[in-house]
């Protein structure tokens, strides 16, 4: 059966209420032409006569009966969610479950999550934290909405849009031989073991395809699924470490590691979100996603 719309639903409870076509267009800011040709279109899809007349008063048939019992729960549903929706304007209530990658929740979330917290005081939140491929899994399984991390590979049913782009970077310990240079030979990286992320991880990937393209082999000493270990690594001098920039950031700064960069070519990546294809993002949603954008500008 083809569903009435909502102005054939309104009009119908609202002559039922009132017993009366003129009364019902009053409360409904209508013609009274409009109520009665919406409540005739409605018996006619449906095949059946809602309402019976007597003199100056209308009632309703037993089909009208049946359905505006039905309308009325409808309508009172249509009324708290507008009511829920007011609610969460006003309040910050809402939902927000998202999939980070380690990197981000290190070094991004907890700056987005402060000033996100400040406007949805209220929001009920549910963070994963895997890496990008895995996150994508969950989300195709519905059990997250949306997935911070790096571009490359999006699967048909998803979109992809761009939040901030890096570049990976050789770091070292300042007495490494490397710590000299201003930028390494490719004789040089063919001959060193390197500290990189996790083998399974989406940058092991791209790393690997991107040495394979400019003729060098990526020779792993040391695969290590956190950042945190392959900065540690590389400042005692146990190898040269690849990351981000921003990964480390205070390290740089004072000294501790020095950064050189991959090779001729800069290695960078795209980092942006994920989601269903269709999803329309909710107001909780966006401003999650404006404030991950403002905080990640310096990256």
């Amino acid at each position: 059966m083809e569903l009435p719309d909502l102005r054939q639903v309104r009009s119908l409870v609202a002559v039922a209420e009132t017993e009366s076509f003129t009364k019902a267009a009053e409360r409904l800011h209508v013609t009274q032409s409009a109520v009665s040709h919406s409540i005739r279109a409605l018996e006619t899809q449906l095949d059946c006569k809602l309402l019976e007349r007597s003199g100056k008063r209308v009632a309703l048939s037993q089909h009208g009966m049946i359905l505006v019992r039905r309308f009325r729960a409808a309508l009172e549903e249509l009324e708290k969610a507008g009511e829920e929706l007011g609610v969460l304007k006003r309040w910050g209530q809402g939902r927000l479950r998202v999939g980070v990658t380690h990197s981000l929740c290190s070094h991004m979330l907890p700056e987005v999550m402060r000033e996100f917290k400040e406007l949805y005081p209220r929001c009920e939140i549910h963070i994963e934290s895997e890496d990008t491929q895995e996150l994508i899994d969950i989300l195709e399984r519905a059990e997250i909405d949306l997935v911070l991390g790096i571009g490359g590979r999006c699967p048909g049913w998803a979109r992809f849009e761009r939040i901030f782009e890096d570049e990976l970077v050789f770091v070292v310990s300042s007495s490494h031989p490397w710590a000299e240079l201003g930028e390494v030979p490719l004789a040089e990286v063919e001959k060193e073991s390197f500290l990189v992320y996790a083998r399974a991880s989406e940058t092991y990937r791209l790393l690997k395809a991107s040495f394979e393209k400019s003729g060098a082999k990526l020779r792993p000493g040391l695969s290590l699924g956190d950042m945190g270990a392959i900065k540690e690594m590389a400042k005692v001098g146990l190898g040269v470490g690849i990351v981000a920039p921003w990964t480390a950031r205070q390290e740089i700064a004072s000294g501790e590691l020095i950064a050189l960069p991959l090779g001729n070519k800069k290695f960078e990546r795209e980092w942006g979100y994920f989601c269903y294809e269709s999803r329309h993002l909710s107001m909780v949603e966006e401003d999650f996603l404006r404030i991950s954008r403002n905080v990640t500008k310096g990256f």
